[in-house]
Parts: structure tokens; C-alpha cells; sequence
């Protein structure tokens, strides 16, 4: 397992790694690694297979909090949403509408 101790946020916001790494072996399917071996430089590969490991795992990462997050929003908490979200999102674009004619009428 890696140890991240010091590295940086890439545009992607990908974490690049700039001080320590350990090696591990993984199993490609066939198909996998040649199109690995077809696109990536070699020098590159595990820079390659670890922005997308890291991208699988922020994925995984939001899944489990959604999972955990589940039963969290209580209907009777949110009484303006008996309609339906749709319908309460139009109604706020109303009142906006409104209150932005009133606003500017005079003007």
C-alpha cells in the first residue's frame, strides 16, 4: 500500500504521488494490458494505472457516502417538496420572475 506523504492535485484533480510508492502485483486481462502496452509508454504506465485506480476509488468513495447517506432525507422535513422538486423549482423561477419585474419596473 502506498504511503502518501508529500505530492499534488493535478488539473484533474488527480493526486500525484512525488515522494513514496511500493510495488504491487496486479493481474491485467489480455485485452487490458495490450491496449496498455499500445498507448502508455512504458515509462509511464504506473502513473497510468495509478490516476486511474485513484479516479475508480473517488468513485467508490462517493457510492459508499451515498449508500451511508441513504434514509437521511426525511419527506416530513421538506414539506415544500410534497409537489415534487420540479414543480417547487418552477415556483422559486416564478417568485424570481416576480420579484425581478417588480425590481426593475420602474427603471
Amino acid at each position: 500500500m502506498t504511503a502518501y506523504t508529500e505530492g499534488v492535485v493535478d488539473k484533474n484533480r488527480c493526486w500525484i504521488n512525488q515522494m513514496s510508492a511500493s510495488r504491487t502485483h496486479i493481474t491485467l486481462p489480455e485485452e487490458v494490458r495490450a491496449d496498455l502496452d499500445r498507448l502508455v509508454e512504458t515509462r509511464h504506465r504506473s502513473r497510468f494505472i495509478a490516476d486511474a485506480v485513484r479516479r475508480a476509488l473517488l468513485i467508490a468513495r462517493q457510492k459508499e457516502a451515498l449508500r451511508e447517506a441513504a434514509g437521511a432525507w426525511k419527506d416530513q422535513d421538506h414539506p415544500e417538496l410534497k409537489a415534487g422538486a420540479q414543480a417547487w423549482t418552477r415556483k422559486l423561477r416564478r417568485e424570481s420572475e416576480v420579484r425581478f419585474k417588480k425590481q426593475f419596473r420602474n427603471k
